[in-house]
């Protein structure tokens, strides 16, 4: 049998971006890709990502959190699942101030008195070996990848994982899935990357679609909005501080200029919770 099998789950959403929470916490087993993919299968519990919380390595943190995405390749970093995680732990103690360890580093996390949760989700990370990039590009500002130059150039920056921003006239009008999934494996990108498209629709406002890697197209993505928004504002398009909507909805999202850090603010859902069975994860053998 799965070890996974009896252990309980809950369903989120974070504007419509759909995650899976599985605390191991008090019986830690590994999640396994095989795993994941069986359980994000349409029939048995789709979602975009799974946020699996471990003991925590460090004092003064709620966990360990491991993100997996829906074809069971780790991400280092998910904005709405944190904030759902973030509001599921402060449900839990109380306390409306909560900090989760990654692989992108420390997420702090306020779940504000509205429900609304704050996460600060760090500095971006620029350099070409850092996103990471193949190889030297020069400003990642402003690169034009090769086969998509009627693309214009894309800004690249790092929220803990890869993304690559194009800026439409209409995003709305733009071939998310077709040059998502295209992009996402080009070979600029050695770890895949986050494509997004986004369109001003006011100084301070962008509308935004994304194609997640390991995911595909998604209703939101909170990374994507952090990455969209310092594009805006590297390239001059909007100040620090904007809403970034999405099809889900819209994020809060300012580039604070004290400490780099990127701080992104919106809700949560809690769909349902139950157990997983061993029929869930039959496929996972």
């Amino acid at each position: 049998m799965n070890p996974l099998a009896h252990r309980p789950f809950v369903k989120m959403n974070g504007l419509g971006n759909e995650i899976l929470v599985l605390d191991l916490r008090a019986d830690p087993v590994e999640v396994t890709p095989a795993a994941a993919r069986a359980l994000a299968r349409p029939q048995v519990l789709p979602f975009d990502q799974a946020m699996v919380l471990y003991p925590p390595r460090q004092d003064g943190t709620a966990a360990f959190v491991r993100i997996l995405n829906s074809d069971g390749s780790l991400s280092a970093a998910c904005g709405n699942g944190t904030r759902c995680i973030a509001a599921l732990e402060a449900e839990r103690t109380g306390a409306p101030h909560v900090l989760f360890e990654s692989e992108a580093g420390l997420l702090d996390c306020l779940v504000r008195a509205d429900g609304q949760v704050e996460v600060d989700m760090g500095a971006p990370r620029r350099g070409w070996r850092d996103i990471p990039l193949a190889r030297d590009v020069g400003d990642t500002a402003a690169v034009v990848i090769p086969g998509f130059e009627a693309l214009g150039p894309a800004c690249l920056v790092s929220m803990g994982n890869p993304h690559a921003i194009f800026f439409a006239a209409d995003a709305d009008t733009v071939d998310v899935e077709g040059l998502g999934r295209a992009l996402e494996h080009h070979p600029l990108f050695p770890e895949r990357a986050n494509i997004s498209f986004a369109s001003l629709t006011a100084p301070d406002s962008i509308l935004l679609h994304v194609w997640e890697r390991g995911a595909g197209r998604t209703r939101a993505c909170g990374t994507a909005a952090c990455a969209t928004a310092v594009a805006a504002a590297l390239t001059g398009r909007t100040g620090r501080q904007v809403r970034v909507t999405l099809p889900g909805g819209p994020l809060q999202i300012f580039w604070r200029e004290r400490d780099d850090h990127v701080l992104m603010t919106g809700p949560v859902e809690h769909e349902f919770a139950g157990t997983l069975t061993p029929a869930m994860l039959e496929e996972a053998a």
